[in-house]
């Protein structure tokens, strides 16, 4: 996957990551940032679950399931640390991501109605390494010190996400060749 794919583009393009960095005046705009990350996976997760199920790629749909549920506590964790009583709303102006999308959204286009386990935690692996960077480049370009030792933190956080991950693909099997062909796909009705 390509970092603009990601929402990044953090480790190419440093003034990309200066502008979003810039954005961030202070750790209660980071953590407004972090918890929309979170929340937006936990949301995409649940669209890629919906997805798989109407494919009845229920295994697939509830391992998606399962990676909505653990972004979905990230995100309330997130509220309940800085003592919001509710979800924040967006900066003014909106997110300043490097891409269209926060860094830990995965991509309609990754997904495959006979994709597998695998496929799915490779999304996660890619996602997680999305945010990791993200915060990478915030904690490098941040103006704000303690704006820069809290994105370095959770750059350190989502580097255990990505090790993680990696645990879990290694258990994983891997698709065998040809995973992908049906002989009798589905079609669309007019």
């Amino acid at each position: 996957m390509s970092d603009d794919k990601l929402g990044l583009g953090v480790a190419s393009n440093r003034t990309g990551a200066a502008e979003v960095a810039a954005g961030i005046g202070d750790v209660g705009d980071l953590m407004v940032y972090a918890y929309a990350m979170e929340a937006e996976a936990a949301e995409r997760y649940a669209e890629f679950a919906d997805a798989m199920e109407t494919h009845n790629n229920l295994e697939v749909a509830e391992l998606f399931r399962k990676l909505s549920r653990i972004e979905h506590i990230h995100a309330q964790q997130i509220v309940e640390s800085m003592n919001w009583n509710e979800p924040p709303p967006p900066p003014p102006g909106g997110f300043r991501w490097l891409g269209l999308e926060g860094p830990e959204s995965g991509d309609h286009a990754d997904l495959h109605y006979l994709m597998q386990p695998y496929h799915a935690l490779q999304i996660a692996l890619s996602n997680e390494q999305g945010a990791q960077l993200f915060y990478a480049a915030v904690a490098r370009e941040a103006s704000d010190e303690k704006v820069r030792a809290g994105a370095a933190e959770m750059a350190a956080e989502e580097e255990e996400h990505v090790s993680l991950i990696q645990q879990w693909l290694e258990r994983t099997a891997k698709p065998e060749p040809g995973w992908s062909r049906d002989d009798d796909p589905p079609m669309l009705g007019d």
